[in-house]
């Protein structure tokens, strides 16, 4: 837990030193995933997204954030521009990955679960 907190701090420091730093916000949301502060991930996925869409890590950890809070339909519109997204760059293997995250999406959803 040591470890964590200690990137935790290093991330929110660089952060403040710069906070257009967009692999920090990306990498400081992954490690407040870690500790169960959803919340706060998903206003730093978010930030990331709005500063630059084309940052197609972040398509597959917001839209499963929103899954797992219950905001299937934002989850399901998360993964399909990511799908475009990764598309347009030519990025195969995060298109597929995007495309599997939305069919078991749609399967959970379908089913009720």
């Amino acid at each position: 837990m040591k470890q964590k907190s200690e990137n935790i701090s290093r991330l929110a420091g660089f952060l403040k030193d710069n906070p257009d730093d967009i692999f920090s916000k990306f990498a400081l949301a992954l490690e407040l995933l870690k500790i169960n502060e959803v919340s706060k991930a998903q206003i730093l996925f978010e930030s990331v997204l709005k500063q630059d869409r084309g940052y197609l890590g972040v398509y597959y950890h917001l839209g499963k954030l929103y899954q797992q809070t219950g905001l299937f339909d934002d989850a399901r519109k998360i993964f399909e521009d990511g799908i475009k997204v990764a598309h347009t760059q030519k990025n195969e293997k995060t298109r597929l990955e995007l495309a599997e995250a939305l069919e078991i999406l749609n399967i959970e959803t379908e089913n009720g679960s």
